[in-house]
């Protein structure tokens, strides 16, 4: 517990009106939650308005409201603080109120449109590999050790960042990895937390629904690295053209890596299959379980990142090279009769192009490659036909489904996809937009030895259908399926 003086102290431009000695003992930005000693923040979202629930939040009793302006009427009993961006109040408070947390832990975050969950996950698995007590903050799980916490989020609100960096100290973690999604950099919600380094995979095409242009997108992910503290170290793929921009105004010391250029930290792609990759990291050879060009990079990054964190060159290749993708990215199924199943969670056109180039550089030709995809509902629509001309493109068959449609008709959406679909790949295509079905018609349609690629989903256990969340899991529904078709 603390005084609202105490969690204001290290915020400029406040505006207080009533007792800042009152005490606070919760801190919430839902009101749902609110109740006696609670400290409000009403947050301005993107779509709803966390002032009008003020009056409320008042009726449960809060002992303080954070706002951006005081409301109509002052009751007395309430301390009223305003400043000039409630997002950015609710990090640097939450922070103060867990006692600074991030300051008693080496955090590693990780951005960029694809690898995140990879990266940090690898790392994770990584440094409990080393012997050490480990957190995650990521898309599939937030963990804590052996412990894992359900995740609703890329990169979870400040409050919840602050308390579970909190409950990773008591439990003795000495290391957290955790995934920054450009939302949560925008939003403040990692604001005033302390990085030992931060790790950016690339960017492509996503989120514009959001930011609105590519520029807006870059410059989120800019801005974390233009944050960050002079003791972080800031490692960047170079063959992104956009990794050098992430180091230009950066305090970090600045490092690379890199497959096709010269960088910090070098590998080389010797040979991969579908049981995995052999790889030259800085001259040393070996054989690594995830799968593609596009996981070089992901192991490559978090090789560099755990030699800036002092861990020795052989020690990280060695146990590595033990380590297994997270769940949902290049799940690998074998059929009784040769069909493989790769479930992924490429859900952008150049995660997608990633997956299905390496599948292609390491398949025969003598099979089909048979893709499963859709794109999600309510949702940047500018990268479905981006996303149907990859697929067509790079598959022998497509068939173009749901993936969580939300609130917006299927039909709509595969509409929108075959717009991007050439004309010499037409007859490629089909859809069917119940994606239990487009998974039974690829089983049903694959021969011996065929590839089926389910897109989209990996790790989800979930389909949101006109905002009603139902159990449905790609790999589940493949394996079920293959065996009703004795595949």
């Amino acid at each position: 517990m603390k005084t609202v003086y105490q969690l204001i102290q290290g915020i400029k431009g406040v505006e207080v009106k009533g007792n800042s000695d009152v005490v606070v003992s919760n801190l919430t930005f839902d009101s749902r939650n609110a109740n006696s000693d609670s400290l409000f923040f009403a947050i301005m979202g993107t779509t709803v308005d966390g002032h009008i629930f003020i009056d409320d939040v008042i009726t449960k009793n809060v002992t303080a409201i954070v706002c951006e302006k005081f409301p109509a009427i002052i009751h007395e009993n309430i301390c009223y603080i305003k400043v000039a961006d409630s997002t950015e109040a609710m990090a640097l408070i939450a922070s103060e109120f867990f006692d600074h947390p991030s300051q008693k832990i080496k955090i590693v975050a990780i951005t960029g449109t694809n690898g995140k969950t990879t990266v940090a996950s690898l790392l994770f698995k990584l440094f409990r590999a080393f012997g050490h007590h480990v957190g995650l903050l990521s898309t599939v799980q937030n963990q804590i050790d052996e412990e894992i916490i359900p995740s609703t989020h890329t990169t979870p609100d400040a409050i919840k960042i602050n308390e579970l960096l909190n409950e990773m100290i008591h439990r003795g973690c000495e290391y957290c990895f955790m995934e920054a999604s450009s939302h949560a950099i925008h939003q403040n919600r990692i604001k005033g937390l302390h990085f030992a380094g931060l790790i950016f995979t690339n960017i492509t095409h996503d989120h514009l629904d959001y930011h609105q242009t590519f520029d807006n997108y870059i410059k989120a992910k800019k801005k974390l690295f233009d944050e960050v503290n002079s003791d972080a170290f800031a490692l960047v793929n170079k063959d992104d053209r956009n990794g050098l921009v992430m180091l230009q105004n950066t305090k970090a010391t600045r490092c690379t890596y890199s497959i096709q250029s010269m960088s910090d930290f070098k590998a080389k792609i010797i040979e991969s299959d579908f049981n995995g990759t052999l790889l030259s990291i800085d001259s040393q050879e070996a054989w690594f379980k995830l799968v593609g060009k596009f996981n070089a990079y992901n192991l490559l990054a978090a090789y560099g990142a755990a030699i800036l964190l002092g861990k020795s060159k052989h020690e990280i290749i060695t146990k590595l090279s033990n380590i297994e993708a997270p769940t949902g990215r290049f799940d690998f199924i074998k059929s009784t009769n040769g069909i493989t199943g790769v479930v992924d969670y490429a859900h952008t056109p150049d995660a997608l192009k990633n997956i299905l180039s390496s599948i292609n550089q390491i398949r025969s030709r003598n099979e089909q490659l048979i893709t499963v995809v859709g794109c999600g509902g309510n949702r940047d629509a500018a990268k479905r036909p981006e996303m149907a001309s990859v697929a067509s493109e790079l598959s022998d068959k497509v068939i173009f489904t749901s993936d969580n449609p939300r609130n917006e008709n299927p039909e709509t959406i595969i509409d929108e996809m075959q717009k991007g679909v050439q004309a010499l790949h037409y007859k490629k295509t089909l859809r069917v937009s119940d994606r239990y079905e487009a998974i039974k018609t690829a089983v049903s349609i694959a021969y011996k030895n065929d590839i089926i690629l389910l897109a989209g989903k990996g790790h989800e256990n979930y389909q949101e259908i006109n905002g009603v969340k139902k159990h449905f899991n790609d790999k589940e529904t493949l394996i079920e399926l293959l065996k009703i078709f004795n595949k």
